[in-house]
């Protein structure tokens, strides 16, 4: 009986020194053997970098330097890079554009070369979007993050929402919304004498957060402003999350963070459950289909549903909330960094916001812009793609490899992950010549291409195949706001304006817009 006992008790040691040596082997992999095989398998190829360090790599220094970035404003320039991108901008600096960082124990490849973009651009299949973290899951997934099929059937059934021709339906919401900030700084100005000196930022995530309900949900800002307020609050915590090592199952421990970012995913889906339901039940009662985003997309998808007979083949109310929290951060944050910055450079360029101005006053007068003339705004859209040039929403882009993949000379081994880094690219002496970092809008007085010569050296709303499907309503929004701005008002630079770019998910002005506004 002992020997029964004793040998049950050795059997069960075995078993748990067994599972203690594989969970060891597995740590050990992660976090030594298979970076350091990666390592030399770049570095082999000509790649250069720091040497990686045990389970942060570069992520601690990465974190310092955009501390001490972002812990006070910089000289009035468009040289941005080394406040917005420091860790970045630094390593190109020190090690060439050859270079990689280490995201914890990953590699991650620094990609300018304007070929090597278009490659993993168009090949999608092959430079896959990153696993997210599944905490920032929590801020939006939608169309941006699916891949393969899932992709192909989002992409199909929302591209009917997007179409350039439904635009002009948009166009009076965008009137309403921006016709009423507009209001709003005219009553100032009646208060202070003609002119008046404020803050224009929150004033255009206002009006651009009214304009995505409207045109998305056919409600007032005032019914989606706690989902706006949510939203924003939950940038904020996944801007700080994707700036760590995530561990797995961190997301399960009860930590005031996880707990919050939790809570908020949990209103914003009920609002908009709700806000869903009440729809499909009207549209089982056969009331006419609303011509916003969601009525069209909710159509579409029926359509997709009911094709050829076959049934359950569109998307679950589940994925149909995604894509309505896609819609409210991203088709508002867009838009309002868009107009934030536009407005910093033209107060700080006069000439330019005078040739607009004209521009506008000679196809409008004083009246509402409409959609034909908004198409065919010339000096706007220059200054417009200029502005994105300088100011990308978003700084940088990464893709990965789950085989092993060719780019150009590159042979990429599996486990390694790319850095496209939009602002670098922009900024980039090779490609756009010594005036890099100057605002020049009279570059894209030929289009893009022409500006380009050609090369993918820039890509505001990504490129290719996977473009960003709402890139047309955030510049036709655009024109709509700028057009109004320039008919009623002039404006200039504070002297209390901090130029202090920085990102929180997208590039937003750290510091606020401080302008003086004066009537036209």
């Amino acid at each position: 009986m002992k020997m029964e006992v004793s040998f049950g008790t050795t059997i069960v040691y075995v078993g748990l020194i067994s599972i203690v040596i594989t969970w060891a082997w597995r740590v050990l992999k992660w976090v030594w053997l298979r970076p350091k095989k990666l390592e030399r398998a770049l570095r082999h190829q000509g790649l250069t970098a720091k040497s990686y360090r045990l389970v942060y790599g570069d992520l601690k220094e990465s974190s310092n330097m955009f501390k001490l970035a972002n812990s006070k404003p910089m000289i009035l320039s468009h040289d941005i890079a080394p406040r917005v991108l420091p860790f970045i901008y630094q390593t190109v600096e020190n090690f060439g554009k050859d270079s990689f960082t280490w995201i914890g124990p990953t590699p991650r490849v620094i990609i300018t070369n304007p070929e090597q973009l278009k490659d993993i651009f168009n090949k999608f299949s092959d430079f896959r979007k990153l696993d997210q973290n599944p905490l920032t899951k929590l801020l939006a997934k939608g169309v941006v993050t699916y891949e393969d099929e899932k992709w192909v059937k989002h992409r199909r059934i929302i591209n009917p929402a997007f179409h350039f021709q439904k635009l002009e339906h948009l166009l009076p919401a965008f009137a309403v919304s921006h016709g009423e900030m507009i209001s709003e700084w005219d009553k100032m100005m009646i208060s202070k004498e003609g002119s008046c000196e404020l803050d224009v930022w929150p004033y255009l995530q206002n009006a651009t957060a009214d304009a995505i309900s409207r045109t998305a949900f056919g409600s007032s800002y005032e019914e989606g402003r706690r989902v706006f307020q949510l939203q924003k609050e939950q940038a904020q915590h996944v801007n700080e999350v994707s700036r760590s090592v995530y561990f797995p199952g961190w997301r399960f421990l009860p930590t005031k963070k996880n707990k919050r970012m939790k809570e908020i995913d949990k209103e914003i889906t009920a609002s908009l459950r709700n806000i869903i339901h009440k729809r499909k039940q009207a549209m089982r009662e056969e009331e006419e289909t609303k011509d916003d985003l969601l009525g069209i997309l909710l159509e579409s998808n029926r359509k997709e549903q009911h094709d050829g007979n076959k049934k359950n083949i569109g998307m679950s109310t589940e994925d149909v909330i995604e894509e309505c929290k896609l819609f409210y951060f991203a088709g508002q944050e867009t838009t309002s960094v868009l107009l934030a910055w536009t407005m910093v450079l033209l107060s700080m360029y006069p000439n330019w916001q005078h040739r607009a101005r004209d521009e506008v006053l000679q196809v409008f007068g004083n009246n509402k812009p409409d959609f034909d003339g908004l198409t065919h705004l010339k000096v706007v859209t220059m200054i417009f793609n200029e502005v994105l040039r300088l100011y990308p929403p978003v700084v940088t882009m990464e893709r990965k490899v789950n085989k092993e993949t060719q780019l150009g000379k590159l042979t990429l081994p599996v486990g390694v992950q790319l850095s496209l880094p939009t602002l670098l690219v922009h900024h980039d002496n090779e490609l756009w010549g010594d005036d890099a970092t100057e605002f020049k809008p009279e570059r894209f007085s030929e289009g893009v291409s022409k500006a380009t010569k050609g090369r993918l050296c820039f890509f505001p709303f990504g490129w290719g195949p996977r473009i960003c499907i709402g890139q047309n309503f955030a510049m036709m929004e655009a024109k709509m706001a700028l057009a109004l701005i320039l008919q009623h008002f002039k404006f200039e630079l504070s002297p209390s304006y901090a130029h202090a770019p920085s990102t929180t998910i997208l590039l937003q002005p750290q510091f606020g817009a401080h302008l003086i506004l004066h009537k036209r």
